[in-house]
């Protein structure tokens, strides 16, 4: 993390990155420029470095908010996630095809060194206007990554800048600043640790009889019993209707059979043909 004057340390890094990096490719002398494109192109071979935009980064914006305790003094500072997009644009010799030689070198450097170097950072950091910039000593790094701009977009870019013409260029994204507030938080407090001690009164260092307040005596609570030990209780103790339902059965059983056996002579008897005499007349009672 670092300050405020972290946006304008990464374009001066940026521009002091891509003119350490012309030769051997480039044996003319190059100004590299952290400016918008001008609107006269200049004679002599030029490379601008312009930050046109700056956006909020996605995935970090969220992630770094301030906070308070409970009694509002700030624990840590806030910082905005930034994303920085420049447009690099290059002026030279049409004939010698200087501003397409410019713009190979400068997609070569970014390409091999997409990550801002620490040197560059702390060499860029002595100009005057950068003097309190504390970019050095953040850790997040900040990587260049090229940006795809269709036709339609790049029209739109450069119609913003007013009466300039449109020379060949390329567009990347930094990624990621992020700048702190300048509130200071509070420095959290120690962990506290309790001792407990068990003296006898009189011991040196323990307190005098009837000094300390005796704690009243609350009974202890008891854990809740589970929610189904009074249904299995119930369970146990109850009879068990079928055993007794089974035994009522077993008992009515013979008064069931000695109907049975006293029905069975009378039906034997109505069944049975009546006895006949020897002339084969039957014998009936008068």
């Amino acid at each position: 993390m670092s300050n405020a004057l972290a946006l304008a340390h990464v374009t001066q890094a940026l521009a002091l990155l891509i003119e350490d990096n012309l030769p051997p490719d480039i044996d003319i002398a190059v100004k590299v420029e952290p400016r918008k494109p001008p609107a006269d192109p200049p004679a002599e071979p030029t490379i601008t470095v312009f930050l046109y935009q700056v956006t909020p980064n996605t995935s970090q914006r969220n992630n770094d908010l301030p906070a308070r305790a409970s009694d509002g003094t700030l624990v840590r500072r806030p910082a905005a996630a930034l994303d920085l997009h420049y447009l690099i644009s290059a002026y030279g010799e049409e004939a010698e095809l200087v501003g397409q030689r410019l713009i190979g070198s400068v997609v070569r450097t970014l390409h091999e060194t997409p990550v801002l170097p620490r040197d560059i950072i702390e060499l860029a950091g002595r100009r005057p206007h950068l003097g309190g910039s504390d970019l050095a000593d953040a850790v997040q790094r900040v990587r260049f990554t090229p940006t795809v701009m269709d036709v339609d977009e790049t029209s739109k870019l450069w119609g913003m800048l007013h009466q300039t013409p449109y020379t060949l260029s390329v567009v990347y994204q930094a990624v990621l600043v992020l700048i702190d507030g300048r509130e200071t938080p509070v420095p959290a407090k120690p962990v506290e640790r309790p001792e407990v001690r068990v003296l006898p009164f009189g011991a040196p260092g323990a307190p005098a009889p009837g000094t300390v307040p005796e704690a009243p005596l609350t009974p202890e609570p008891q854990a809740p019993e589970p929610a189904g030990a009074a249904t299995k209780a119930v369970a146990v103790t109850e009879p068990r209707a079928p055993a007794r339902t089974a035994r009522g059965r077993k008992a009515a059983q013979p008064a069931r059979t000695a109907k049975k056996t006293a029905a069975q002579p009378a039906k034997s008897a109505r069944s049975q043909p009546a006895a006949k005499d020897a002339d084969g007349s039957e014998d009936t009672e008068n």
